[in-house]
């Protein structure tokens, strides 16, 4: 009776079927630990007396909720999730920081003349060339989100040349460029991925996702980046320190 919200107990204390055994499930992924597989829906079905549907709603919400993933046609423990700080540090840096090794693919690297809404979010003219940067972004090889960056040619003319698309590119605007960050404004809410984002990144379209927005200012307060971060919400979580005003 002491977890989160009395176990999920509701007041009239009548407890859904497959919430006991979402229950019965949590004590099973603790004994098998991080990667360990679980037996299969029929098995599991049995030794816990209840219909397999019973048992997959039970599934479907650890698989939401990260504790568990599939690999192939197989159901196993999943590692923690990876704790991204709502900082301007970059994904590279938070994703070593934890041990693990990051990585990104590259979608596509392309230009186009900035409508409207995007060249006042850059502080550039409507029509001015811009480079959209897309990569899906990994971690010890597993695909756990989606990175678009949208920034003004002019500020780095030579990206498709002397820039590795499997690399941080915040440490290439700071390394080659002289260019860091001065701050950003960032928006988080929960978005279901399209089709072709949930092909991308591997995942189930009805998994939910975090969206963060974000556009970033440069060490003199110019417009700098409009970035467009999609992470997997059974994958990621985000930590950051909260102080008083004043």
């Amino acid at each position: 009776m002491n977890g989160p919200v009395r176990s999920g107990i509701p007041e009239h204390g009548r407890l859904p079927k497959y919430y006991a055994v979402k229950g019965q499930l949590t004590e099973l992924i603790d004994e098998l630990g991080h990667g360990g597989m679980l037996p299969t829906e029929r098995e599991l079905a049995v030794r816990y007396g209840v219909a397999r549907e019973t048992l997959r709603q039970a599934l479907r919400e650890l698989l939401l909720e990260g504790r568990l993933r599939r690999r192939g046609r197989n159901t196993v423990v999943a590692g923690p999730k990876l704790e991204q700080p709502l900082s301007l540090a970059s994904y590279t840096e938070g994703v070593r920081r934890q041990g693990r090794r990051p990585g990104r693919l590259l979608i596509g690297l392309e230009r186009f003349s900035a409508q409207p809404d995007l060249a006042a979010l850059l502080g550039i003219a409507v029509g001015d060339p811009v480079w959209h940067l897309e990569r899906v972004l990994t971690a010890d090889d597993e695909r756990v989100g989606l990175e678009s960056t949208c920034i003004a040619v002019a500020r780095v003319p030579e990206l498709d040349r002397d820039f590795d698309p499997d690399s941080s590119f915040y440490a290439y605007l700071r390394e080659h460029m002289g260019i860091t960050f001065g701050g950003a404004t960032e928006r988080i809410e929960t978005v279901s991925a399209t089709p072709r984002e949930a092909l991308l990144i591997g995942t189930p379209p009805a998994l939910p996702m975090l969206l963060l927005n974000r556009v970033s200012r440069d060490q003199h307060g110019e417009p700098l980046e409009r970035v467009r971060l999609l992470y997997r919400g059974d994958r990621f979580s985000f930590t950051t320190e909260l102080r008083p005003e004043g």
